[in-house]
């Protein structure tokens, strides 16, 4: 196994143009897992730790761009009011040394429905900043699952940054395991309001052969709360919206049996959460609008 470790991004680029089955490695806490358990043997590891961008974060008018290995950690310190889904779900990433050292952009490159990051991501919108020698491009985080840890990314690409437009109502995150730190999602979801749009967006985790959207969750309950007025009156969601929003939450995954849990199991857990985050930031929604009314 070589290790190339170039000096910046230009050169890391080159690198990974040069040898397209190069693995890149920033926090290393997927890929060196992979490695040590005989998993995977790449042919070339590709360390990207000395290129400081990738550390850094942006926070314009209407969104923050993150760089692709910015820690946990440090989303959950600086980023909480504008990124309030995905800072919930970075505190339930392992261990603080893990959260010292992974990033989103491990989550992306790995692309395994278990990661933590994708519940939040796909339900805030996000967008993940992709480049080559040959150029950028910025790809809708609903296009860039693709398969089972596979993602849309060419083989010349590497992950720069990751685009979140700022939150603009509540987010909440929710998961599953077989205790409470240290531990790969048995399942989670990810829920966020965004009243600008009057739209909800949905994210699932480790309940499918990629994470998800609940889309016909996500219609019936956008209908539900524009036929009822809700947004603009604030009134609660009535408990059988809250229901029929939990059964298409989970009529939307497609799990497996593994170690860590049954299908079965798994689709219950999911519409369970999806009605209690529900809740809570419908809840949180209301409580905003009678303070600015």
């Amino acid at each position: 196994m070589d290790f190339l470790r170039p000096a910046g991004w230009e050169e890391a680029l080159a690198a990974k143009a040069e040898h397209p089955t190069a693995v890149p490695i920033a926090g290393g806490t997927d890929v060196m897992v992979e490695i040590n358990f005989g998993h995977r043997r790449p042919e070339y590891l590709l360390d990207l730790t000395r290129i400081p961008e990738l550390h850094e974060w942006e926070t314009g008018e209407d969104g923050v761009r993150l760089g692709a290995s910015v820690p946990y950690t440090k989303i959950m310190e600086n980023l909480r009011a504008e990124l309030p889904g995905l800072a919930l779900a970075s505190h339930t990433v392992a261990s603080p040394q893990i959260r010292n050292r992974g990033g989103v952009g491990g989550n992306l490159g790995t692309a395994s429905p278990a990661g933590d990051a994708h519940p939040a991501l796909l339900a805030a919108g996000a967008e993940v900043e992709a480049e080559s020698v040959r150029g950028s491009r910025l790809i809708p985080i609903d296009a860039f699952y693709t398969g089972v840890k596979r993602n849309a990314l060419q083989p010349d690409e590497l992950i720069r940054a990751v685009h979140i437009r700022k939150a603009d109502g509540p987010q909440q995150f929710s998961k599953v395991g077989t205790r409470n730190a240290m531990v790969i999602a048995v399942c989670a979801f990810g829920l966020a309001l965004h009243p600008d749009t009057r739209t909800v967006r949905t994210g699932i985790g480790s309940a499918a052969p990629t994470p998800i959207r609940a889309r016909a969750a996500e219609e019936f309950l956008n209908a539900a709360l524009e036929e009822g007025g809700s947004w603009d009156s604030g009134k609660a969601v009535t408990p059988s919206v809250a229901q029929r929003f939990a059964e298409l939450c989970s009529a939307a995954c497609d799990p497996i049996d593994d170690v860590r849990g049954t299908a079965d199991y798994r689709r219950h857990a999911v519409g369970v959460m999806a009605r209690r985050t529900l809740t809570w930031t419908w809840e949180s929604y209301r409580a905003a609008s009678k303070g600015a009314s």
